[in-house]
């Protein structure tokens, strides 16, 4: 294409975001209906906005983590429920079980490192640049931390990250 490119009136970078985030629903879906366990050594880091409309977290998660957390779903979770909007999951933070609510539309990035798997997307607000941040310290069992390592060069060695990022002209 070229820059004589007439903006779009169908907005296909929202379609695609949308549809990418269905992918996230029905791998969790699946889950539950598994009854909440993980086939073989799967694993997920779901990445979401913290102040997004209808995340539902304890306050202290919020404090400490004031635009994006990243939660592991591997060993210890349960309650996860999926619906057409979101997902709910309980999960313990420093052995305090709390409950966490997230929309789909809050998630900015979901990994599998078991088979090197991963989604990246837009945030909501795009010209907003998102703050360094700890990743979520929910209780995890040691490979989960090898696998958090592991998800740190998923994009770096030409795996199968997605990431889809439109330009739009202003």
């Amino acid at each position: 294409m070229s820059d004589d490119t007439p903006d779009s009136l169908i907005p296909y970078d929202e379609i695609v975001q949308e549809a990418l985030r269905a992918v996230v629903g029905r791998v969790l879906g699946s889950v539950e209906r598994q009854g909440g366990t993980l086939p073989g050594s799967h694993h997920f880091y779901i990445t979401f906005k913290t102040h997004a409309p209808g995340v539902i977290i304890p306050s202290s998660l919020r404090e400490r983590f004031p635009d994006e957390m990243t939660i592991v779903l591997q060993n210890k979770f349960w309650d996860l429920t999926v619906d057409e909007d979101g997902f709910s999951v309980g999960l313990s933070f420093n052995q305090i079980p709390s409950k966490l609510a997230i929309p789909f539309a809050a998630i900015t990035a979901f990994v599998d490192p078991a088979v090197d798997f991963g989604l990246q997307f837009q945030a909501a607000a795009a010209d907003l640049e998102p703050a360094r941040h700890d990743d979520g310290e929910n209780d995890t069992s040691d490979t989960a931390e090898r696998g958090k390592r592991a998800a740190v060069g998923v994009e770096d060695d030409g795996s199968n990250v997605v990431t889809v990022d439109f330009g739009r002209k202003k």
